[in-house]
């Protein structure tokens, strides 16, 4: 990824300490207290000059797998606040469309009121300029944020770091697969046929040739990132078939998160206009590496702007850094299934290599599960390389803070860092399926403690739903080779 620029850290605590708003301001209401994102240049922009020619506006939010759930309504509503309400259980969906039992989210199946993200408006490109989107934060009808949303959980976890003095910032980066529309899906997915006639075969990592005749695709994902207002730091070729992932620039978590989130969403729509489907499985193709989410994260103090994971005099690691360690070694076990939420996600697990399922950590190895990256001392950082690209960006990034959090309110210490080809120890192993995650984040009273009993057992419930679901299949591989042969 790009170098951590100390300067961003600086600009965010100096937004704070002038006492700007947090950059999420709830449109028509008043900035949360607490709150800690950059202000958008969006915010100078009067709404309805920024909505000039738009009929219709998505009012989306994050359900607890990422995937954006709302309703689209009229602009003319919209500019005049009109009160749009969602059920409750909405946040609850499952991938497949079903909802766990209604003791997870209320009896009376009751609403919550959408409360749009005014520097989180914006107008559609790919579009035609006649939609535009809203990020939506999730409010009870009494006022106080949705305990299910994880939008929400994420804003609690960085008011437990202000509330300390801290700023958190984190950047993501996100892999996905391009491919041909996949219409039968007993068939593996296929790459694209490139501008030479051939589907790429798998020797593209790292090339910048445009012979897959991706260009035009990337071009409006260029520009479509521009009109949101997402900074583009780097785009790249990864080691799979037609594998690419994106570098965000890294800032304040709430605001990285909607931009993942954002981005996500666009590149699905885009990929579709231009006769393509966009993968953010952690494993859609068998011995090929999966997809990933990397997020690398530091601290900086509010009234200094200094990196608390260094020491100011001698550019050191200090306490901070290392019981910031501890705390995702101690917690994220029992968090796995908050990055891996999918049977799919344990597939990338299988197969180590740039995925490691362990929780050692070390100096820019890649085979552990938390690394240092290189860097000068006042860019010190954590990156979690343990989510996939299917996790909940919200949910991922306020896990792996949340566990950090711990380590430092607890004092955690963390193990020896491994060096060179290592086996982690039984203790620093992660979940390998999806049933022993559950298992995990049931006994957890721990993830309780952070995200709160309501949350917790809403998603376990709906998890046991989704393996359920999976289960009532039957897979090729049990046909091919149990059918015959038991």
């Amino acid at each position: 990824m790009a170098r951590w620029d100390s300067g961003v850290l600086t600009r965010l605590v100096c937004l704070q300490a002038d006492g700007v708003s947090s950059g999420n301001a709830i449109f028509g209401k008043p900035a949360s207290k607490g709150s800690r994102a950059m202000t958008s240049p969006l915010s100078a922009v009067p709404m309805s000059e920024r909505l000039a020619g738009v009929a219709d506006i998505e009012c989306v939010t994050p359900d607890l797998n990422g995937v954006p759930r709302g309703k689209v309504m009229t602009v003319e509503g919209f500019l005049s606040e009109r009160r749009l309400q969602l059920a409750r259980g909405v946040l609850l969906q499952c991938i497949m469309g079903g909802y766990p039992e209604a003791e997870f989210y209320g009896h009376d199946d009751g609403d919550l009121v959408l409360c749009p993200d005014a520097d989180q408006t914006h107008v559609l490109p790919w579009l035609d300029q006649t939609r535009a989107l809203a990020i939506c934060e999730a409010v009870e009808l009494d006022g106080q944020l949705s305990g299910l949303s994880t939008r929400a959980l994420l804003r609690k976890v960085v008011n437990q770091y202000a509330e300390r003095g801290w700023q958190p910032v984190v950047a993501t980066e996100l892999e996905f697969f391009l491919f041909e529309p996949n219409r039968d899906d007993t068939q593996a997915f296929q790459p694209p046929v490139g501008l030479d006639g051939r589907r790429e075969v798998g020797a593209g990592a790292f090339s910048v040739s445009t012979s897959n005749g991706l260009k035009p695709f990337f071009d409006e994902i260029s520009a479509g990132m521009a009109a949101l207002g997402i900074p583009r730091d780097t785009f790249m070729h990864e080691m799979g078939v037609s594998q690419f992932e994106i570098n965000f620039v890294h800032g304040d978590p709430v605001l990285i998160a909607d931009q993942t989130f954002l981005f996500k969403h666009m590149l699905h729509e885009v990929a579709l206009k231009h006769g393509l489907i966009a993968v953010c499985m952690a494993k859609p193709l068998a011995r090929v590496p999966g997809c990933s989410m990397h997020i690398h994260q530091s601290i900086v103090d509010q009234a200094s702007g200094q990196n608390i994971f260094t020491e100011a005099t001698t550019q050191q690691p200090t306490a901070a850094f290392n019981h910031f360690i501890g705390g995702l070694q101690h917690c994220m076990a029992e968090l796995t299934l908050l990055m891996a939420p999918y049977v799919n996600s344990y597939q990338r697990f299988c197969h180590a290599y740039a995925s490691p399922n362990n929780l050692c950590w070390s100096h820019d190895n890649r085979a552990a599960g938390l690394r240092i990256p290189a860097s000068e001392p006042v860019a010190r950082r954590v990156e979690n390389r343990l989510p996939g690209a299917d996790a909940n960006p919200y949910l991922a990034v306020a896990a792996s803070l949340a566990a950090g959090l711990y380590g430092i309110d607890h004092g955690c210490e963390p193990s020896a860092p491994a060096q060179g080809e290592f086996t982690a120890p039984d203790e620093l192993v992660l979940p390998g399926t999806l049933h022993e995650a559950i298992h995990r984040l049931d006994r957890s009273e721990i993830a309780r403690g952070l995200f709160g009993a309501e949350f917790i057992n809403g998603y376990l419930a709906t998890k046991r739903m989704e393996l359920e679901s999976f289960m009532d299949e039957i897979t090729p591989w049990e046909r091919r080779f149990l059918g015959s042969q038991v």
